[in-house]
């Protein structure tokens, strides 16, 4: 039940105006914007702020490609600028070069990526391969279930990267179509509480020629491993930073989508399945109906990808009696997907021996009904009682078509 004073709060608009609108209220001084399906309709937007003359002391740059649209973010935030842009699929790909720059930089660019499918064949539907191909390029990852949370999510992202003792760049990870383009309730971010939550982004190290430094220069073999070394240990700062700043998010504003995890249903489940952005409401939906049978199914949502949560998750899933992973998307030449491949690296020299199987879904914006769902939970029960057969495979191949 929504509390009718939060309900007069709410807006219907379309996801890319309130990602852009979320943009917009945590003041960037640059923004860097070149069109790509379906992340247009949120640089669309931000032109238009920029034009009615709502985002003060910003700089709107109309580039000629991603990879300049990195490019330019990457000058600008080392001079001190907070930054923002928006890509997805090929486009994010044509950033992978520049992307190891910005991090190796320690710079804390914040970008919000459509996840669509990437080419060949040419798909311009979700998953979530853009982004998984950027895993380790030093980013952090942050998964988001529905557009509130979107919204949401890009000021908290701020204040992680721009913390002094993190100073790292990150990806706010929504669904495209899914999310980007549907129109649903949402609280738009308020500017005065937005002020108060996200303080001026103030470096201590800057490029200024006055107080000359050098920025992603050369490093030969007896410097470049702490180089990598600090960067990691950086990553693992922000593990709890996120934490704090999804606990300050939610005092401040009323709202909270989780730190790295959030649980449904989860503290007495049995059977638990884990997923990353909205396909976790079709299984909120489907664990609903299981539960009312009194079937104890939970759900573990993964919001932080990048820094990885080993420890809340060993911690998530201990009691349970086996675990489904659902990932969109697939590491080609291991036959499992991402999360699922982490999920077991975490548990491997851990104490907890629950088994854990895996589908890869949703490829290309294929539709998982409630029905596939359902499947999988009574192939995870088999799990459970029997033991694991197959490991990961496709969820709803059309064999017609091999």
């Amino acid at each position: 039940m929504i509390d009718p004073a939060y309900r007069k709060k709410m807006v219907v608009v379309e996801g890319s105006y309130a990602v852009a609108h979320s943009a917009k209220v945590c003041r960037p001084n640059v923004i860097s914007a070149y069109p790509i399906t379906p992340q247009t309709h949120i640089v669309e937007h931000l032109s238009q702020f920029m034009a009615d003359g709502e985002i003060p002391n910003c700089e709107y740059v109309n580039v000629e490609a991603e990879f300049s649209a990195i490019s330019t973010l990457i000058g600008a935030s080392a001079v001190g600028a907070r930054t923002y842009s928006a890509t997805t699929s090929q486009g994010l790909l044509l950033m992978h070069e520049a992307l190891f720059n910005t991090s190796g930089m320690r710079l804390p660019v914040v970008m919000t990526v459509a996840n669509r499918a990437v080419s060949a064949p040419i798909n311009i539907w979700n998953d979530h391969q853009d982004a998984i191909a950027q895993r380790d390029t030093g980013w952090m990852q942050l998964y988001v279930e529905d557009v509130q949370e979107a919204c949401d999510t890009l000021p908290q992202l701020y204040k992680i990267a721009e913390d002094n003792e993190i100073m790292v760049p990150g990806m706010v990870c929504m669904d495209g179509f899914i999310l980007s383009h549907v129109y649903e309730p949402v609280v738009l971010l308020e500017q005065d509480l937005t002020d108060d939550f996200l303080p001026p982004f103030q470096p201590k190290d800057i490029l200024d020629p006055e107080d000359p430094k050098t920025f992603g220069a050369f490093a030969s073999p007896d410097t470049y491993e702490e180089f990598r070394y600090l960067h990691e240990q950086a990553m693992q700062k922000a593990l709890p930073k996120i934490e704090a700043v999804a606990k300050e998010f939610e005092e401040v504003y009323g709202r909270y989508h989780g730190g790295l995890i959030d649980g449904y249903m989860l503290d007495d489940a049995e059977i638990i399945i884990m997923a990353m952005g909205s396909i976790l409401g079709t299984i909120k939906d489907v664990v609903d109906k299981y539960r009312a049978k009194g079937e104890k199914i939970g759900v573990l949502k993964v919001r932080s990808f990048r820094p990885f949560p080993k420890e809340q998750i060993c911690k998530a899933v201990k009691n349970a009696h086996a675990v489904v992973v659902l990932d969109k998307n697939i590491s080609i030449g291991t036959n499992e997907g991402a999360l699922f491949t982490e999920t077991k690296s975490c548990l491997y020299n851990s104490k907890v021996r629950v088994p854990v199987i895996g589908y890869t879904v949703g490829h290309g914006g294929r539709d998982i009904p409630v029905e596939s769902i359902a499947k999988v939970i009574e192939e995870t029960k088999k799990v459970a009682k029997s033991g694991i057969t197959v490991e990961s495979q496709f969820l709803d191949l059309k064999e017609e078509l091999l």
